[in-house]
């Protein structure tokens, strides 16, 4: 079966702020050695398993031209450009249509742009094992990253191990981000994975699925398909698309549908949801800094400090983020690093938006 993809690439990515903002945000960037953005890297790991011209962009129309450019061969007609936005199920929506315009059915995978993966084979094979899931039956399939430590920033999935499905695990529950304590306990049963946000489906599986659990999004979908290639294809989704429910697929598809699946990830993966993701990704010296730039440190350790060709010079300092850029510097608690969305509210109240 015919194999595509949808990347969605319409976030802000605020908690890498100042580097990251509104006009190039994270996915836009590189926070890697090799200077390949994160959008790039996630299209590049997935071309063993499909072709360019099946893989599919959503974002909004103002990073239209950043995907083009960063994505050359890419067809046009694949940047699928949300008039709002309206969370992951519309998102998934509104590119099983457009698939499903152009092929009668097809598998479809459903990836984030902004995550790094360190072993690219591995995470083509987990894919490939998915892939074989959902097509052999409206098996909706999820990737759950074993966990090796108890992380609270996630959410989990429950599997049940004696429901198995070639490699994969029957799910038996998605489960909201847990204290320490249960984290801990959710490690130690080895029945629960970190949460993904990868999914895996025959585009009939989930808008089948959608007609089910979601028959107002489902109509208003069919209506934005009849509408693809033909001159009323814009004015139709930015009149449709508003009016959807913002939901996420987590919540409206698959904690409700019956056949959820979840194969285990071992792929070295890293949502990189903050500025201490920096760390895990580029390593650390001796004094337990990862520095990038011109960067000279006396005394210093356990910080992540993002420069360029302006010296950044610390003495006696731990624990703590700074990035430079042109226009603006950022100095912060690691302990802090997910409150930099408050940084940015407080932005917008003092007027200076100029920043964002």
């Amino acid at each position: 079966m015919k194999k595509t993809a949808l990347i969605m690439a319409g976030g802000r990515g605020e908690r890498f702020w100042p580097k990251s903002r509104q006009n190039l945000p994270k996915q836009f960037l590189s926070l890697t050695n090799d200077g390949k953005t994160m959008i790039q890297l996630t299209v590049e790991r997935i071309l063993p398993l499909v072709h360019l011209e099946d893989i599919y962009i959503a974002t909004n129309a103002s990073y239209k031209n950043l995907v083009l450019e960063q994505l050359p061969g890419l067809p046009e007609e694949n940047v699928l450009c949300e008039p709002v936005g309206r969370n992951t199920a519309p998102c998934i929506g509104l590119g099983a249509v457009h698939i499903n315009h152009k092929y009668e059915d097809a598998i479809m995978m459903v990836l984030p742009s902004d995550h790094l993966i360190k072993y690219n084979d591995s995470f083509a094979e987990t894919l490939a094992q998915a892939c074989s899931v959902a097509e052999s039956g409206e098996n909706l399939v999820t990737i759950g990253i074993t966990p090796n430590y108890p992380e609270t920033g996630y959410g989990y999935i429950k599997t049940n191990k004696d429901d198995t499905l070639g490699k994969s695990f029957g799910v038996e529950c998605f489960v909201e981000k847990p204290n320490y304590d249960l984290a801990k306990a959710y490690v130690e049963s080895g029945d629960y994975y970190w949460n993904s946000g990868m999914f895996i489906w025959k585009v009939s599986s989930i808008l089948t699925n959608m007609q089910h659990l979601m028959e107002d999004t489902y109509t208003g979908l069919q209506k934005i398909k009849a509408a693809i290639g033909t001159p009323d294809e814009t004015a139709v989704l930015e009149r449709i698309f508003p009016n959807f429910v913002s939901d996420s697929i987590d919540y409206s598809i698959m904690e409700k549908a019956a056949h959820i699946y979840l194969i285990p990830g071992n792929f070295g993966w890293d949502d990189v949801g903050s500025w201490l993701a920096v760390e895990r990704v580029k390593g650390t010296d001796a004094s337990n800094n990862t520095l990038t730039g011109n960067v000279v440190t006396v005394d210093s350790s356990n910080c992540t400090i993002e420069g360029h060709e302006r010296l950044i010079a610390t003495v006696g300092i731990q624990d703590l983020i700074i990035v430079d850029t042109a226009d603006a510097v950022l100095v912060a608690d690691k302990k802090s690093a997910g409150d930099i969305k408050k940084l940015l509210a407080v932005l917008r109240e003092t007027d200076k938006e100029e920043y964002l």
